[in-house]
C-alpha cells in the first residue's frame, strides 16, 4: 500500500512539472516580444496578435512590449535566467553572438516553403550563421537623403534618381554649392556613426571585415572603406558644407534645423519619413533622394529587423507557425506601412501601397534590389567592437581630432584585438 501511495505522489509531482502550456492541459501560450514603437506599428502588431488568438484555440500569443534601446542587454539577462520570450523581435546585426552562443533556435528545418522562397537569398544571408538560420528577416530600410525640395529647385542642381544617383564626389560638390551665409548643404547626424558609415561604404567597395578560409575575421581598412568617411570629414572640416554641431546628434535632433532652413539635406534611415510627414511645418516641401553611389553603384548594407525563436522554447513549431502568419504578404505590408519601412518579402514589396510617389515610397522600393547584408552581419564580437573601438574612433575622426591614418590604426589594431577574443 505504501509503495502504491509513493508511486501516486511521484506521478502527481511529475504531472505538476510537465509543460503547463501543453495541448493536453490547455492551449499553448507563446510570448512574443515586439520592439515596435511607432503608434501605427504597435497597433498593427497588437491587432495581428488579436487576429491570431481569435482564430487559434490551441495556441495563444501573449504580446510583450520591448525596447530597441535595451534589447541586447535585456535578452542577455533573459537568456541567462531562462526567461526568454518564445518569439523574439530584433535586428540581424544583433544576432551573431546569440546564434553562436546557442541561445537561438536553428529554423532551417522549421521554415515553411512559402516563407523561404518569398524572401530573397541576400536577405536570408543576414540571419545565417555557420550552417544554421537563426531568424526571419522581414523589414529593412535603406539610407536616403531627405531634402528641402524648394531649396534644391532654387539652386538648380541635378536631382538624383535611383537610376542615376549622385556620386560621392558629386555629392560633395553639390553640398558646397548649397552652403554659405550660415547655412549648410548637409547635416550628418552621427551620434551612432558606425552602421551609417559601414553600410554606405558598400557603395564604394568598402567591406572592412574580411573572413579567411578558417572562418576567422580580420579588420582591414582599405581604399573603398575610406571614401565615405573622408567625404564626411572633408565636408565638415575643409568645405564647411556640413554642420559640425550635428555630429553628436540623432536623426530626430536634426529635424528642427532642417525645417528651419538651416540644412538643405539630412541623410536618414527610410523610416524617419514618418516623423517628417507628421512634424513638417505647413507649406514645407521635402523630397526623398537616393544616397550617393560609388564604384559599386547604389549598393548599401542593411541589417533587417528579424523574428527569431528562443532555443529554450518548448514550442518551436508553434512559434514558427505564428511567425509565418505574422509575415503573410498582406500582414507584412501592414507592418511595413506601420514602420514606414520596406518588406524583404517579394510579394509584399510588390504591393501598390508601397510604390506611390507620396512621401518617397517609390524611391525606397526602387533601392530594395541594391540592399545587401551589412558588413558586420556575422561578425562575433561586433557589438563590443562597435562600442569600444569604432564609435569613439569615428567620432574623433569626424570631429577632426585624429586623421585618417590614426583612424585606420585604431580600427585595425584595437579592433582586431577585440575580435580575436571571440575567435579563440
Amino acid at each position: 500500500m505504501r509503495t502504491r501511495v509513493l508511486t501516486l505522489v511521484v506521478l502527481l509531482l511529475l504531472a505538476g512539472c510537465s509543460t503547463g502550456g501543453g495541448r493536453d492541459d490547455g492551449p499553448v501560450t507563446l510570448r512574443f516580444q515586439s520592439l515596435a514603437w511607432q503608434a501605427e506599428s504597435v497597433t498593427a502588431n497588437e491587432e495581428l496578435v488579436k487576429q491570431w488568438n481569435a482564430t487559434h484555440d490551441d495556441v495563444k500569443v501573449e504580446y510583450v512590449q520591448g525596447s530597441w534601446d535595451s534589447v541586447h542587454d535585456q535578452l542577455l539577462t533573459a537568456f541567462e535566467g531562462g526567461e526568454a520570450p518564445d518569439v523574439i523581435h530584433d535586428a540581424s546585426d544583433d544576432l551573431a553572438d546569440f546564434a553562436y552562443g546557442g541561445r537561438l533556435a536553428d529554423l532551417t528545418s522549421l521554415l515553411p516553403a512559402r516563407l523561404k522562397s518569398d524572401i530573397p537569398e541576400r536577405s536570408w544571408e543576414t540571419t545565417t550563421f555557420g550552417d544554421g538560420v537563426y531568424g526571419v528577416p522581414f523589414l529593412q530600410e535603406p539610407r536616403i537623403l531627405v531634402a528641402n525640395a524648394t531649396w534644391l529647385k532654387r539652386s538648380r542642381v541635378r536631382i538624383p534618381t535611383p537610376e542615376h544617383p549622385w556620386s560621392w564626389p558629386e555629392f560633395r560638390q553639390i553640398t558646397r554649392r548649397l552652403s554659405g551665409h550660415g547655412k549648410y548643404g548637409v547635416a550628418w547626424p552621427l551620434k551612432e556613426p558606425v552602421s551609417a558609415t559601414l553600410n554606405l561604404s558598400l557603395s564604394a567597395g568598402g567591406q572592412l571585415f574580411h573572413r579567411d578560409a578558417d572562418g576567422d575575421v580580420t579588420v582591414r581598412f582599405e581604399a573603398g572603406d575610406a571614401v565615405v568617411p573622408r567625404t564626411v570629414h572633408d565636408q565638415i572640416g575643409a568645405d564647411r558644407s556640413a554642420s559640425p554641431t550635428t555630429l553628436g546628434s540623432g536623426g530626430s535632433d536634426t529635424l528642427p534645423g532642417f525645417f528651419g532652413g538651416r540644412y538643405a539635406m539630412v541623410p536618414l534611415g527610410f523610416s524617419y519619413r514618418q516623423q517628417i510627414a507628421q512634424q513638417a511645418p505647413k507649406g514645407f516641401r521635402w523630397q526623398v533622394l537616393p544616397a550617393p553611389a560609388g564604384a559599386d553603384g547604389p549598393t548599401q548594407g542593411v541589417s533587417p529587423q528579424t523574428l527569431s525563436v528562443a532555443e529554450d522554447s518548448r514550442h518551436k513549431k508553434e512559434a514558427v507557425e505564428f511567425i509565418d502568419f505574422l509575415l503573410r504578404p498582406k500582414n507584412t505590408v501592414r507592418l511595413a506601412l506601420g514602420d514606414w519601412m520596406l518588406p524583404t518579402g517579394t510579394q509584399a514589396l510588390s504591393d501598390p501601397a508601397l510604390h506611390g510617389a507620396k512621401d518617397g515610397w517609390a524611391t525606397g522600393t526602387a533601392l530594395a534590389a541594391h540592399l545587401r547584408p551589412a558588413p558586420a552581419q556575422s561578425v562575433r564580437g561586433y557589438p563590443e567592437w562597435k562600442d569600444k573601438v569604432a564609435t569613439p574612433a569615428f567620432q574623433e575622426y569626424y570631429s577632426g581630432a585624429i586623421g585618417l591614418d590614426a583612424l585606420r590604426e585604431r580600427l585595425e589594431k584595437d579592433g582586431n584585438l577585440v575580435l580575436a577574443r571571440y575567435q579563440r
